[in-house]
């Protein structure tokens, strides 16, 4: 039971759950995203965006093939969901991404038909491999091989669904479009006015503040997609 649910109590406060109600919750599978980070797909679909109403209709839609993460089929319930991950549904044609709001807890938006063909991708490390290849390596996990080191740690690439080609590459500099991913100011969305060192200033519709570096998330003319 402990391996495979997670006490209601002791669930992430990222996730939009009451605290009172049945024990025991579907637990993410472990991945490259911490617990806090992510949420598993059985309570995206019947919390999120309400596609299902209880965990066995959720096995039930799932066993049918009939739901895709990031342009992929997937079968498990638990497995795990984070920011920027799009959840499509063909039967119904509707896809929706994954975002934090501003209170921190993870909300669903529904996209148009060419937004859900769009991924986007913070940089978060860099390997290098033999010939000058060099491998991004993503915030979620996933990376792309590419032949010249064109890009920096903390930029933004726009991947196809489809093919994983990029469309689109956003740089973490000042005037950029920044999504705030975690601190206080979870959720905003505002203009990167100065990057010091660890840090970065933020530029609101409401204020200026200034919040760690490792939370701005260059998301540049996509930022419609977010701010309501």
């Amino acid at each position: 039971m402990v391996k495979n649910h997670l006490s209601r109590l002791n669930a992430p406060k990222s996730w939009p759950i009451r605290k009172k109600g049945i024990k025991f919750i579907k637990r993410p599978n472990s991945g490259a995203h911490s617990l806090r980070q992510c949420i598993s797909l059985s309570l995206v679909l019947n919390i999120l965006i309400k596609q299902t109403r209880t965990n066995k209709e959720v096995k039930k839609v799932l066993n049918e093939r009939k739901i895709l993460v990031n342009g992929k089929v997937r079968k498990d319930p638990a497995f795990s969901v984070g920011i920027m991950d799009i959840i499509t549904i063909p039967i119904i044609n509707k896809s929706f991404r994954l975002f934090y709001n501003t209170k921190g807890k993870f909300e669903a938006i529904e996209l148009k038909d060419t937004e859900s063909e769009l991924l986007p991708l913070q940089i978060v490390d860099k390997t290098l491999l033999s010939k000058g290849r060099v491998q991004l390596n993503y915030f979620n996990g996933y990376t792309t091989i590419i032949e010249k080191d064109i890009y920096s740690v903390g930029d933004t690439l726009v991947l196809s669904v489809k093919d994983k080609s990029v469309k689109n590459h956003f740089e973490l500099k000042k005037g950029m479009t920044i999504y705030l991913t975690g601190g206080k100011q979870v959720g905003k969305v505002g203009k990167l006015e100065e990057i010091k060192d660890k840090n970065v200033v933020i530029k609101t519709k409401e204020d200026s503040f200034e919040t760690a570096k490792r939370y701005a998330f260059a998301i540049g003319d996509m930022s419609a997609n977010i701010e309501k």
